[in-house]
């Protein structure tokens, strides 16, 4: 049976695939839109991303996301 995601977790994907371009205030919108502290956000979208379920919903933030923290991680070992 395919795991269905959350309202939260679909609310995070939605608000990454509308801040992934713009460069403002992304913590101070994150606690006004979401309700959370930007480490708490963070801690669960990193969960969302290896959820298969946030991939069938959203493939291509998804795919986005994984990247960047790919690239992270490797800046960071580098």
């Amino acid at each position: 049976m395919e795991q269905q995601l959350t309202k939260w977790q679909l609310a995070i994907l939605r608000f990454e695939r509308k801040w992934w371009n713009q460069a403002s205030a992304k913590e101070q919108a994150i606690r006004d839109e979401l309700g959370y502290s930007p480490v708490r956000y963070y801690q669960l979208l990193n969960q969302l991303l290896d959820n298969p379920a946030a991939l069938a919903a959203d493939p291509t933030t998804v795919k986005r996301l994984r990247r960047i923290r790919e690239s992270r991680a490797r800046t960071r070992a580098a």
